[in-house]
């Protein structure tokens, strides 16, 4: 019975011994079929078999075989694949593993810097269109997107947007009070092309506007009841010039006919700049 007791921890160290033994060259022999699946996945587009075989390789780096060239060869296919399918997060996130890991080269670096251009020139392209959701969300993937801090150019597209929006409000609130010359710097402040397409319809209302004025000064002058009025287009001029430096739009007009030797006028329902 004493024997049979002291041969038992042999029995299982025996035992413990060969299972660690079947274990290593089960996962040497793994590693070893690693590098032949691989290239039989990329070979048949396989390309999520492709990663995961590739993971698993570099997983077992510690063998003798071990190699992440097969798996940067996976990445790039799958990059180039989710980039065409138009999966931009992806696309960019798996390039970025790649250009990050040891077997990164050149080629892979100049591929994501033209593949965050194209999406920059995507987002620029959107954003003239009119379409700025369309144009944030090329930005996001590229870590453009608006963060609130103004130093995005998210943030730059956002603002230069909400400002022209802002301004073709305030040329038709000022259009319909009959604030010729305050409506035409709100409408000149408008930068941004589709919403200087937007603001067509303003500005027609207050060119129209504006050729009433004449029409109401010529007729004063036909009745003797006023002089014929400042020269329009000088009068803008000068308008525009105090406005540029900085004054308020009225105070600029009162200043800039007063300035081409006139007075302002109160004329039925407009105003007018009267010699």
């Amino acid at each position: 019975m004493a024997l049979r007791q002291h041969r038992l921890p042999r029995f299982w160290l025996a035992i413990t011994l060969g299972s660690v033994a079947v274990a290593v060259g089960l996962v040497y022999w793994w590693e070893r079929q690693l590098p032949s699946r691989i290239e039989r996945a990329a070979a048949t587009g396989q390309l999520d078999d492709c990663l995961r075989y590739g993971e698993q390789l570099a997983a077992l780096s510690w063998l003798p075989r071990g190699s992440p060239q097969e798996q940067a060869r996976c990445q790039r296919l799958r990059a180039e694949q989710l980039w065409r399918a138009q999966q931009w997060d992806q696309a960019l996130a798996l390039q970025r593993q790649l250009v990050h890991s040891t077997a990164g080269v050149d080629g892979d670096r100049r591929r994501l810097k033209l593949w965050q251009e194209s999406l920059r020139q995507q987002a620029m392209a959107r954003f003239t269109a009119g379409d700025l959701n369309g144009a944030l969300a090329a930005l996001k993937p590229i870590g453009e997107a608006p963060r609130g801090d103004g130093n995005s150019l998210g943030d730059e597209l956002t603002e230069n947007w909400n400002r022209n929006r802002v301004q073709l409000q305030r040329a038709e609130q000022l259009t319909a009070q009959a604030r010729w010359w305050e409506a035409l710097d709100a409408l000149n402040r408008i930068d941004h092309p589709w919403w200087q397409r937007r603001s067509s319809a303003v500005r027609q209302r207050l060119d129209q506007g504006m050729s009433s004025l004449k029409g109401v000064e010529r007729e004063h002058e036909s009745h003797g009841d006023l002089p014929h009025g400042v020269d329009p287009q000088k009068l803008n001029r000068v308008v525009q010039q105090h406005i540029a430096a900085g004054m308020d739009e009225w105070k600029a007009f009162e200043t800039g006919c007063k300035q081409l030797g006139g007075r302002v006028v109160e004329a039925g329902p407009e105003t007018t700049c009267q010699p």
